[in-house]
């Protein structure tokens, strides 16, 4: 008979509950969002729950994470499951998932160059997608 752990259960299903809403985003979330959207879907989850889900899944790399300038950590459930980037709308949050061949390549060098081994990077680029770009100007067509 396999022991059972306290709330492990429920800690599943919030997992769930999390990883769905992730699914259904196009832009990277803050936990107080993830949180304030799952209360609003009538979940039952603490926001404690949501911080320690959300850096449970950053750890196991089933979420990619961003910091905001401000020190705000934000998540995203990526389609791509190898290494990329993001470009990320300042404005409505939009992210599209990038490549970056050449990135690769210059980190890898630079670090070859210092003696450096085992490095990794996170690269996010932030500009203004095409779409807010042409509400800036009022081309709403």
């Amino acid at each position: 008979m396999t022991p059972t752990v306290p709330g492990a259960s429920r800690n599943t299903r919030q997992r769930a509950l999390i990883l769905s809403l992730l699914n259904e985003a196009t832009d990277f979330q803050s936990a107080q969002r993830v949180y304030h959207e799952l209360r609003d879907r009538g979940a039952k989850v603490g926001l404690t729950t949501v911080y320690r889900t959300l850096q449970m899944l950053a750890e196991a790399d089933e979420v990619d994470t961003m910091r905001l300038p401000s020190g705000e950590q934000l998540y995203r459930r990526c389609n791509r499951p190898s290494h990329h980037h993001h470009l990320v709308c300042r404005e409505c949050g939009n992210t599209v998932e990038i490549a970056g061949p050449a990135i690769e390549r210059w980190a890898d060098r630079v670090a070859a160059e210092n003696g450096y081994t085992e490095v990794s990077h996170t690269i996010d680029l932030f500009g203004v997608c095409p779409e807010c770009s042409r509400r800036r100007r009022g081309d709403d067509a």
